[in-house]
C-alpha cells in the first residue's frame, strides 16, 4: 500500500470541522480539487453505509465515484473506502489543537503501482481539498 498523507490546523473547533463532512450539502461544496463540482446520488452517512455521487471536472468530464463509510466518530474520524477504481481508503481523522482543529487525511492505495501513476494528481488534490473544506468550515455562521 502507498499511503499520501497530509495535515493542516483549522481555526474551527472539531465539531465545525465535522459538521462539514457530515452534511451533504456543505460536502459537495468543498469536495475535491479546485474547479470540480458534486453530485451525490447516495449519502448514507453512517458505517457501512454507501456514498455515490459523480465529480464534474471543469473541463466537463463527469467522474463516477461509488465509496463506503468505514468507520465514523463524530468530531474525531471518518474512514472511506472507495470500492471503484482506483481502490484506496481515506482516513480523516479531526484532533482538537488549542482553538483548532488539526486535520490528518491519510489516502492509502491498494496498489503501489496505482499510487505511483496518480502521485502527481492526488498530492495538489489534496491540498486542494482541504482549501476548500478550509474555506467551508470558515465560511460557516459560528455556533452560538
Amino acid at each position: 500500500m502507498s499511503t499520501f498523507t497530509t495535515s493542516r490546523t483549522f481555526a474551527a473547533t472539531p465539531d465545525a470541522v465535522f459538521a462539514a463532512l457530515a452534511d451533504p450539502v456543505r460536502l459537495a461544496r468543498w469536495w475535491g480539487p479546485a474547479g470540480f463540482r458534486n453530485t451525490f446520488d447516495t449519502f448514507e452517512f453512517r458505517p457501512g453505509g454507501r456514498w455515490r455521487f459523480t465529480m464534474h471536472g471543469p473541463d466537463g468530464t463527469d467522474y463516477p465515484n461509488e465509496s463506503a463509510f468505514v468507520a465514523i466518530e463524530p468530531d474525531h474520524k471518518v474512514v472511506i473506502r472507495h470500492i471503484v477504481q482506483p481502490h484506496f481508503q481515506l482516513s480523516v481523522t479531526l484532533t482538537a489543537d488549542g482553538d483548532g482543529t488539526r486535520v490528518l487525511w491519510e489516502q492509502a492505495f491498494d496498489d503501489p503501482q496505482v499510487a505511483a501513476a496518480v502521485r502527481h494528481i492526488v498530492e495538489p488534490a489534496n491540498e486542494q481539498n482541504l482549501d476548500r473544506w478550509q474555506a467551508e468550515v470558515a465560511a460557516a455562521p459560528a455556533s452560538p
